[in-house]
């Protein structure tokens, strides 16, 4: 074989493999990735855990009519560590990719507020299954939106239930995070304005000893004790302050649901006054649509599906649907992240698991529900059995 007929097959084969590599567009070609953001390990990864596997579950079942189009879905799962730090880095790495058109998380509003503000700057979607911070939506960005209610709803909703209690006397303690000083600020102002007198008002970032803590709790014997933030915390502040002789009512937030508060605060949650909180996902069970989401769940992941696993799945349902729609208006090909974001807001009345989606002009759902769950059993296995006492359908405020 002579060189010149070496040169020239070497050019033929290096053209073929460049055509391999090239290839026509197809479904190799049309990739399209959902990432989430929730705590995967630390203490709030029972809950965050569960909104991937929820997302997981959705992207598993649901994608489908993007599949027919020639597109590859995935999900690129993140773990924000309940840390804003962590959740801003993430967010770097996210829209760096882009394959990666939408995002379903976070658990914790003080992570989702910094890290969608890397979200909003590079145009990309985010739904969230269970961030309740005002200034979530507020800020008025095209590509966020949620699926829960509203911190400035939820504390209204908590004060409420607790003067329906009939209680005279409040202690109110958050955990100086974004979520968890917010809403046990607008608890207070809700519950001054039903003549419950607030006898004291302190954050806190101690999660073993709240002896400090306890002693004008103790001293001023209130009717309630309410806690602003997440399970682990309330939960061993109640304990404690239980062990400690208080027998009045404990009442918290969206935060303290997660059977991890059983597994801490134990019996000391269903003596005395009770525990009530208020919630604004309640247990999967709570909607008539998640039966087969149940089962589907269970059988999967061997374990019964914890608070916001249900709206994780709602969430990627919404973003593989405007996904849809927004590839199908671009002759089946891989949309921009603009046209994402704007699809998730012309869904209307987009029926999910745990409701019907349509949202307003700021990202709200236009009607969410809030429901007050009232701890029945020490057993975290029994979670979420609770007893649900009120459930209300409210819109968010204008």
């Amino acid at each position: 074989m002579s060189k010149r007929r070496n040169t020239v097959l070497s050019l033929m084969v290096a053209a073929g493999m460049t055509l391999a590599l090239c290839g026509p567009a197809g479904a190799a070609d049309k990739i399209v990735k959902i990432a989430t953001q929730s705590p995967l390990s630390g203490d709030q990864s029972l809950i965050g855990v569960d909104i991937r596997r929820g997302a997981e579950l959705a992207l598993e079942q649901l994608s489908g009519p993007l599949t027919a189009l020639g597109f590859k879905v995935s999900l690129a799962p993140f773990d924000d560590q309940a840390n804003p730090d962590n959740g801003v880095a993430n967010a770097k790495q996210i829209v760096s990719d882009p394959a990666i058109l939408a995002v379903v998380g976070h658990y914790n509003s003080g992570v989702q507020i910094p890290s969608s503000e890397v979200y909003h700057t590079a145009g990309l979607a985010n739904v969230s299954p269970a961030n309740t911070n005002p200034k979530v939506t507020t800020r008025g960005y095209l590509e966020v939106n949620r699926i829960v209610g509203r911190d400035d709803v939820q504390g209204v909703v908590g004060a409420d239930f607790a003067t329906s209690k009939g209680v005279k006397t409040a202690f109110v303690v958050h955990d100086k995070t974004a979520y968890g000083q917010g809403i046990a600020e607008f608890f207070k102002k809700r519950a001054e304005e039903t003549k419950i007198k607030v006898l004291g008002f302190e954050g806190t970032e101690e999660k073993a000893n709240y002896d400090a803590l306890l002693t004008p709790i103790i001293a001023g014997n209130p009717d309630l004790v309410y806690f602003g933030g997440m399970a682990p915390q309330a939960a061993l502040l109640f304990k404690q302050a239980r062990q400690k002789g208080y027998e009045g009512i404990f009442m918290s937030d969206d935060g303290f649901a997660s059977a991890d508060a059983a597994k801490i605060g134990e019996k000391n949650l269903i003596t005395g006054g009770g525990t009530f909180y208020s919630d604004v996902s309640g247990p999967a069970s709570a909607y008539p649509g998640t039966a087969k989401f149940i089962s589907d769940f269970t059988a999967k992941y061997k374990a019964a599906p914890q608070p916001f696993a249900a709206q994780g799945y709602d969430s990627m349902a919404i973003s593989l649907k405007a996904i849809e729609n927004a590839a199908v208006a671009n002759k089946n090909e891989v949309p921009t992240r603009e046209a994402v974001a704007k699809a998730i807001r012309a869904l209307k009345d987009f029926k999910g698991i745990t409701g019907t989606y349509t949202f307003n002009g700021i990202g709200d759902p236009e009607v969410a529900r809030y429901f007050i769950l009232q701890v029945k059993s020490a057993d975290p296995a029994q979670w979420n059995t609770n007893a649900i006492v009120q459930t209300l359908d409210i819109a968010p405020p204008k």
